[in-house]
């Protein structure tokens, strides 16, 4: 993936951290949290700028209006698979 330089995208261990959680549900407000079972965040200058959640019967998944069509709904994606 050819992603801007200062985004990464990562798979957080689960449960998520505090704070990761708290921009999972910024981001996604309708996913249920508490039964994800895969997560792929993209993060830029600190910042998560979006998300792509994964639960039993659904998934959603989000980036920030800025970032899009970057290459980074692709590569979260692609983290989940």
């Amino acid at each position: 993936m050819n992603l801007p330089a200062r985004v990464r995208v990562t798979r957080p261990p689960l449960p998520l951290a505090p704070a990761l959680r708290t921009a999972a549900a910024r981001l996604c407000p309708d996913a249920p949290l508490d039964a994800l079972s895969g997560a792929a965040l993209a993060i830029a200058g600190g910042a998560v700028i979006g998300a792509h959640l994964r639960w039993s019967g659904g998934e959603a998944a989000t980036v920030e209006t800025g970032w899009r069509g970057r290459g980074i709904e692709e590569a979260l994606a692609a983290a989940l698979t």
